[in-house]
């Protein structure tokens, strides 16, 4: 293992960040995203500076208390070295979540192909015509592509939306939902209120929760915070 690699941050156990099992979070920095509304900025414009190694370390010790690894970011699939700890996190029997934005659907196949991924959750932005507004970038079209990717593996996966009421709407949400349904997701589709902290990557007006009673429900929905 290059004893180079480098991580942004670690957190040692959650509950919530994994479904159903305890796990620890490797945060990884870097983003090529600049989503209005993201929590984590310091993620997103930092630099990798803690050592993988002493991660791994922890790791090792925590075996019987710990039975799953997030890594999470920023977007993980930017690391250089990504393959490389989540094979090493496999070896030592730990089950691997990845978060991403779904920028990059090449990379998640490779990672799918070589079975170091146990649970993928894929973050959809925005309906197209809104989606490079929100991101920065013109990526929906890659979100299609890494969604198809992930439903061809028999692996656990989830699609997430984080809502801002300044930056989506019902109807935005109902054509996101509409999307979903052809791309044949029949999941639950999770959504998520902004979250206003001191690291959000923009400043933002207050955002006031979407009235539920005009989403459809052609999809299974999960509301988170």
């Amino acid at each position: 293992m290059p004893s180079s690699i480098k991580v942004y941050d670690f957190t040692s156990f959650t509950l919530l960040d994994y479904p159903d099992t305890p796990a620890a979070i490797i945060w990884l920095a870097g983003c090529n995203m600049r989503c209005p509304y993201c929590h984590n900025a310091d993620i997103v414009l930092g630099k990798n500076r803690l050592s993988f190694e002493e991660v791994l370390l922890f790791l090792k010790k925590r075996r019987r208390v710990l039975e799953g690894v997030v890594f999470s970011g920023g977007e993980p699939t930017l690391h250089p070295y990504l393959t490389t700890m989540l094979r090493l996190t496999k070896e030592l029997g730990y089950k691997n979540k990845l978060d991403t934005n779904a920028s990059r659907p090449n990379i998640v196949q490779k990672l799918l192909e070589q079975k170091l991924l146990d649970f993928v959750a894929i973050d959809f932005k925005a309906p197209k015509e809104k989606y490079q507004q929100i991101t920065g970038i013109d990526g929906y079209e890659n979100f299609c592509k890494t969604l198809k990717i992930v439903q061809k593996f028999q692996i656990d996966y989830e699609v997430r939306t984080t809502v801002h009421s300044i930056l989506l709407n019902e109807t935005d949400i109902n054509s996101m939902i509409r999307t979903l349904q052809n791309l044949d997701y029949q999941k639950t589709y999770f959504l998520q209120n902004f979250r206003d902290s001191s690291k959000n990557l923009m400043q933002l007006p207050e955002h006031q929760p979407l009235n539920y009673k005009k989403i459809s429900k052609q999809l299974p929905l999960h509301f988170r915070n």
